[in-house]
């Protein structure tokens, strides 16, 4: 639900063009899967559409390709870690950390809960994809 919310988040600002956005999990359980049937509809009816992506795996060249790598919880920014070369560890962060006064600091996994869960999932998405399109507007505007 990241992944199509944020590039929702910039497709508005007209940012398409200089910001990529891409999700990977952390493990290999799901690569080339469309995103869970319950995440597409709590997502479609808010308006966005994540019918189209495919599940794919992290890998090592990720940390130096993008700007930023986010973690949903802190399991995975720990896993995402030991991965990381130290180089690029400045990249790595919590996801919610760009939500600004959200009581939350990580976006739990819905998957196994009920549609409320996903519906909880998506408004911290949505908060945090905020905050985040903002930071980085404003790293854009620095000299």
């Amino acid at each position: 639900m990241a992944e199509g919310v944020f590039r929702r988040h910039v497709a508005d600002a007209g940012l398409a063009e200089q910001i990529t956005v891409k999700s990977a999990g952390t493990h290999d359980y799901h690569i080339g899967d469309a995103p869970d049937a319950r995440a597409q509809k709590t997502a479609a009816d808010r308006g966005y559409d994540i019918s189209k992506q495919r599940a794919r795996q992290v890998i090592r060249r990720d940390f130096a390709e993008y700007d930023y790598i986010l973690a949903m919880d802190e399991v995975n920014r720990k896993y995402l870690a030991r991965l990381c070369p130290p180089e690029n560890a400045h990249k790595l962060k919590l996801f919610m950390e760009f939500a600004g006064d959200a009581a939350a600091r990580e976006v739990p996994d819905p998957y196994h809960g009920a549609p409320s869960d996903f519906e909880y999932a998506l408004d911290l998405v949505e908060a945090a994809s905020t905050g985040l399109l903002d930071h980085i507007r404003a790293q854009m505007r620095k000299p």
